[in-house]
């Protein structure tokens, strides 16, 4: 998939492997068959609106967790960017470094105004298969929103109960 064909709802995620804030390598099948994956790709730490979109994810992060999710934010950030992002910020979940933009492209995320990074979030179910897109570069705490409502219908789970609506 590339810019150019982008991740649908419907679609196998495609799988990666990224370093994490740690330095860990993260591959999302990894995450997958345990766990619906709420992965959102953010511009930059530490600037006012991804910051506000990392804390709308750390609110919530309980009850991602009740359901049955694991949260993980993608940019192009280095690993000790995200560490000092993640620890300034109390942030209990993964942070990965797509210092290439290859997964940022892999799925297809835009650039905002021709410049800015995507900001978009994809709801991926156990299975691996994407039930949910919402992109906006402004509304940056309904991502966690809508986020957690369809983590909540797929159930712990992460199958669907009602087939999911095209974003």
């Amino acid at each position: 998939m590339t810019s150019e064909n982008p991740v649908r709802v419907g679609d196998v995620a495609p799988d990666f492997t990224l370093q994490d804030q740690t330095g860990q390598a993260v591959r999302l099948k990894d995450l997958l068959g345990k766990k619906t994956v709420v992965l959102y790709f953010y511009p930059k730490d530490d600037t006012p609106g991804c910051t506000i979109e990392a804390r709308a994810f750390r609110d919530s992060y309980a009850e991602f967790t009740t359901a049955g999710a694991e949260v993980v934010g993608v940019s192009a950030d280095t690993v000790a960017s995200h560490r000092r992002f993640a620890q300034h910020h109390d942030l209990p979940f993964l942070l990965l470094s797509d210092r290439q933009g290859v997964v940022r492209k892999l799925y297809g995320v835009q650039q905002t105004l021709g410049i800015l990074p995507g900001r978009v979030t994809y709801v991926i179910d156990t299975s691996g298969v994407v039930r949910h897109i919402y992109s906006s570069q402004l509304r940056v705490i309904r991502h966690s929103r809508e986020s957690l409502d369809v983590v909540q219908a797929l159930g712990a789970a992460g199958a669907p109960t009602t087939p999911a609506a095209p974003a």
